[in-house]
């Protein structure tokens, strides 16, 4: 099954949201279909902010490490697509594509000066097309997860905005459409009767479960990067515990006898 048709599914895609060559491997052992890169957790994991002060050329060597170790199918957050002109995000997915990644995620918002701001959408649903043609002239396919910031910035009237936003990027020829942070069941219903793509939702605190999600109309379901501050979490007390503790016994509670 090819990385696009894992998006109509009568279950939704549980996409494991990975940041380095382990977490890939866990997902791939713990018998996930496929993968994507978070980009707040790589940045996080290698000391950088969100929102492309990471390097591309730091992304491609990390997708590079995973590709070669981990055989899932893999999708990678592009941001904002870490370029000014769609000649060097089309560019850079084609490295990507190169390496073996099936999709990337573009966000219409973007971070500048320590604030994330939403781009226009007449802009973005362009930008997309330019983008998208630059991909089918260099015959190179890949999997475009347009992803809108509406809920995640608290604009008004975002539902109205969330649709209108996933019509023009799917006339522009976007495959998918994500919208992070969204939780209402009602909301979620709407947007997946509206906008004629596959649906992707994020981890959030009050989402649906999947079984209800997947009568809702998602047909993606992401982890954002939940996982490692969850995992950043555990780390922590771990750390505190056994220099509270004076042994390592902690380290070895799980262990079989």
């Amino acid at each position: 099954m090819s990385f696009s048709q894992m998006h109509y599914q009568s279950t939704p895609l549980l996409l494991a949201n990975v940041w380095d060559v382990g977490s890939a491997q866990a997902a791939q052992d713990a018998g996930y279909q496929a993968l994507g890169t978070s980009s707040a957790a790589i940045a996080d994991m290698l000391g950088y902010t969100d929102g492309e002060d990471l390097p591309f050329s730091v992304l491609l060597a990390l997708v590079a490490r995973i590709r070669e170790r981990v055989s899932l199918p893999l999708s990678v957050d592009m941001e904002a697509g870490y370029g000014a002109d769609t000649e060097t995000v089309v560019s850079q997915a084609i490295q990507l594509a190169q390496l073996g990644v099936v999709g990337i995620n573009l966000e219409d918002s973007k971070v500048e000066q320590g604030t994330r701001r939403l781009l226009d959408a007449t802009h973005f649903a362009a930008r997309l097309s330019a983008i998208k043609a630059g991909l089918d002239a260099a015959k190179t396919p890949l999997f475009i997860n347009a992803r809108t910031d509406g809920f995640l910035l608290g604009e008004q009237d975002v539902l109205n905005q969330t649709i209108a936003r996933g019509r023009l990027y799917q006339q522009a020829g976007a495959d998918g459409f994500f919208v992070p942070c969204v939780t209402l069941a009602e909301d979620i219903q709407a947007i997946a009767g509206a906008v004629d793509l596959p649906l992707n939702v994020m981890c959030m605190p009050g989402l649906p479960d999947f079984d209800q999600l997947a009568a809702l109309g998602v047909k993606r379901i992401s982890m954002g990067n939940f996982v490692h501050a969850a995992l950043n979490r555990k780390l922590q007390h771990l750390l505190f515990s056994l220099r509270q503790q004076g042994a390592f016994d902690e380290i070895f509670a799980d262990e079989n006898p």
